[in-house]
């Protein structure tokens, strides 16, 4: 459990020290609208960029924060991550009643 608990925490700690170079961001990059799209297509140009070397599923560089919440929704949203064809069916009905004690 201890040991469990330290890798978790080491992870955690990790995750902090996670930067972006400062040429990967740049103004004119890729923006919302282009990481939306990139995260959409995400399963199509990871399956393209096992063969292909010069396809790529993330843009670099990027404008930063609005890319990656533009890829976010993508793929989370309207990609792979949305749960489609989810229907709830009731196969059955269970009938409560107050009894009243008299």
């Amino acid at each position: 459990m201890k040991q469990a608990a330290a890798a978790c925490l080491a992870t955690a700690l990790t995750a902090c020290a996670a930067t972006q170079q400062a040429d990967a961001v740049a103004p004119q990059a890729p923006g919302f609208l282009l990481g939306l799209w990139h995260g959409f297509i995400f399963p199509v140009a990871w399956i393209v960029s096992l063969f292909v070397s010069n396809v790529a599923i993330y843009a670099v560089p990027n404008n930063g924060g609005w890319y990656d919440f533009g890829y976010f929704l993508g793929i989370v949203v309207f990609g792979v991550g949305a749960k489609r064809g989810h229907t709830v069916t009731r196969d059955r009905i269970i009938d409560v009643r107050a009894r009243r004690i008299d």
